[in-house]
């Protein structure tokens, strides 16, 4: 992340990042409740220091069932206080657990809920963010203004380094992985998706410093705001520009794989450009099945709100859609050791 440009030239504050759990925390809001009746059994756990996946084989331990029969819809962070919904597929007329007698020194369930159908990944809204950085130093007034352009316009929507594994590593081992080394077949789940995330980066990376990345070219493909929705391309209308001014629609960028490439005349050129000097982390994707998709390039957080709790310790709270990534947004405002 550190060599991808930035949007507003630099952050204006240096600041500490996760000094303790607390001060990052999440909350997943997946934009729909439980039933009440069904097979499976919601659980909204609290969980602190912890993996995602440590919890979900903890659960499925204490309700004595096998841990694919626990999902989620989210990977959450593990250095943070998060909040989260796994779902328990618990069929027949078994006793149900005690949710309220387990007790666990890095999670707690919250509460418990029966639902007709299991919870899939990516089956969320969104994440609520609050996070304290301290030890803030640098330019107060510059970042006040940093934040509210970017309550405005928007950050780059880049895929975090969470995406990439220890040290980015994780591209180089998909290279590795297309050029013939076998994998398990979850580790080529994360090796796809780190290759993808990739090319995506070094495209939104190219149209930000060409100055573009807000800009509309002759032949966007369009996301529609707070969907997924494409459309396009368009001719550069007045209407379609307005739309775009107005934030109802933006620009995407491509989530690479087989097919055709939607977009045409300027952003095609970008793109095939880009993607031609990553020639074989494109052939591999296309190879392995993925097909030809698309990303929004700028995110926008929403119910953005800022507070300094005191000179040097400065609280951010706001809400991303799923997919995003909050270190996105933090990078334009703070530097972190």
């Amino acid at each position: 992340m550190s060599e991808l440009p930035y949007a507003y030239g630099g952050p204006p504050l240096t600041a500490t990042l996760r000094a303790t759990p607390e001060d990052f925390r999440v909350d997943e809001n997946l934009g729909f409740g439980a039933d009440g009746a069904g097979e499976h059994v919601f659980l909204r756990v609290e969980k602190r220091g912890a993996n995602t996946d440590f919890v979900a084989r903890e659960l499925a331990k204490y309700a004595d069932i096998a841990p694919d029969a626990v999902s989620y819809a989210g990977l959450k962070d593990r250095h943070a206080v998060t909040r989260q919904t796994f779902s328990l597929h618990l069929p027949g007329k078994r006793v149900e657990p005690d949710w309220q007698a387990l007790r666990h020194a890095e999670f707690r369930v919250l509460e418990a809920a029966r639902h007709s159908r299991k919870l899939k990944r990516g089956a969320l809204k969104g994440n609520r963010f609050r996070i304290v950085l301290r030890a803030v130093s640098g330019d107060r007034g510059a970042a006040e203004t940093r934040i509210a352009a970017i309550a405005k316009e928007g950050v780059p929507n880049y895929f975090g380094e969470q995406r990439f594994g220890h040290d980015g590593a994780n591209v180089e081992r998909a290279l590795r992985m297309f050029e013939g080394r076998r994998v398990q077949r979850h580790e080529r789940s994360l090796l796809l998706s780190a290759a993808r995330s990739h090319l995506f980066n070094a495209v939104l990376a190219a149209r930000i410093e060409a100055g573009s990345w807000r800009t509309p070219l002759a032949g966007e493909v369009w996301m529609l705001t707070g969907t997924h929705s494409i459309f396009g391309p368009e001719p550069l209308g007045e209407a379609l520009l307005r739309r775009f001014a107005d934030g109802d629609i933006g620009p995407t960028g491509p989530l690479w794989g087989k097919g055709e490439l939607r977009s045409a005349e300027e952003v095609a050129q970008i793109e095939v450009g880009v993607v031609a000097r990553h020639a074989q982390l494109a052939a591999g994707l296309e190879a392995n099945g993925l097909n030809q998709e698309r990303r929004a390039l700028a995110l926008r957080p929403m119910d953005l709100s800022v507070n300094w709790l005191t000179d040097r310790d400065l609280e951010l709270a706001f809400s991303l859609p799923a997919g995003a990534y909050a270190t996105t947004l933090l990078r334009e405002i703070c530097a972190w050791g």
